[in-house]
């Protein structure tokens, strides 16, 4: 019989939804959040009286005590998952605790137990209750493919920054000492020249300040050139790993569909766990169906090819007088069994 803790696990799990009540709790919390960060906009509006403030203060509190369930329910139940390093009761809970996800819901429920205990800025921890969207990346594929991608390419979009950074530091440095005679109030200090920097090497290009030396035009329009590189390479960094986490979903499902068509049919329960797959990986029903009809298509193939080389070297055989069970002379067959008769 399965464990109540095992059960928590499945029904908040996103990728395991084979229970409805699962479903139903995240529609609700999906609109429970999108709710929220409504009324956080909506609070701000200077329209709204004192009576309806108290009204989004109890939706508020009724959140943030649904939020703390789902929270510590999802704590207490990681170490269900079979596939993770979450298993030990103690270490376990603890780095799940420190992964993205759980980390945001965290810090979805944190500000409110610290407005209780502390005094803090109100503005403040509105701006912390924004934080509240981040929560729907739990429920997109397209959002936990993004994290999955930052997560991979984090070393190299971190070493494209670093350049990125140094660059802008040495734009700066280099656009003082030829515009800050010419222009004290904009050029002043290097700190004041990095404003011109990183609009200029992020070609926004504002126009408020311009380089009016012959020698800072020369070296605006040398850093100009070299920006339009290095400020492409973070988002073509990003476009290579989407590709790449794209077509490995793709490749990860079609190795389940091959499993599933390994005796020729598709029953009720291998099309039921290719959907939930198909869910979980966040592959559209078009780009599923296309997968699943090229692979039986292929397979058919295979078999007819099999089938046609197997038709092929009976044919052969028989041509050459050969057995094409045995591949013995037949007419050797023919005297060996009338010698049998005999």
């Amino acid at each position: 019989m399965i464990s109540r803790r095992k059960l928590i696990y499945e029904i908040l799990d996103i990728g395991n939804k084979q229970h409805s009540l699962g479903k139903a709790i995240d529609i609700l919390l999906i609109v429970l959040i999108s709710l929220n960060v409504l009324f956080v906009m909506l609070e701000t509006l200077p329209s709204i009286n004192a009576e309806q403030r108290r009204w989004f203060y109890g939706f508020e509190v009724f959140s943030v005590i649904i939020f703390t369930i789902e929270y510590v329910a999802r704590v207490w139940s990681c170490v269900e998952d079979g596939e993770s390093n979450h298993k030990h009761p103690f270490w376990g809970r603890l780095r799940y605790m420190l992964t993205p996800l759980a980390l945001i819901d965290l810090i979805v429920i944190l500000p409110f137990y610290l407005s209780m205990m502390l005094v803090v800025d109100l503005r403040f921890m509105r701006v912390l209750r924004l934080l509240r969207v981040f929560k729907l990346t739990r429920y997109s594929s397209s959002m936990s493919l993004l994290l999955q991608v930052l997560q991979r390419e984090a070393r190299s979009i971190g070493a494209a920054l670093f350049v990125l950074f140094m660059l802008i530091i040495m734009a700066s440095s280099l656009i003082y000492y030829a515009e800050h005679r010419a222009q004290p109030e904009f050029f002043g200090s290097i700190p004041a020249s990095m404003w011109w920097a990183i609009v200029t090497m992020t070609t926004v290009g504002y126009g408020d300040v311009i380089p009016v030396t012959v020698m800072g035009k020369v070296m605006a329009s040398i850093i100009s050139i070299m920006s339009l590189g290095i400020v492409a390479l973070p988002a073509g960094l990003l476009a290579s790993g989407f590709s790449e986490a794209i077509r490995e979903r793709r490749h990860t499902y079609e190795k389940m569909v091959n499993m599933a068509i390994q005796d020729g049919e598709l029953d009720a329960i291998e099309q039921k766990a290719l959907n939930h797959m198909r869910e979980a990986l966040g592959i559209s029903k078009e780009d599923a169906a296309h997968i699943l009809h090229a692979n039986l298509d292929r397979k058919m193939e295979q078999e007819v090819e099999q089938d046609l080389s197997q038709l092929r070297q009976e044919i052969d055989a028989v041509l050459h007088d050969r057995c094409p069970h045995c591949n013995h002379n037949i007419k050797w067959l023919e005297r060996r069994s009338n010698r049998d008769d005999g």
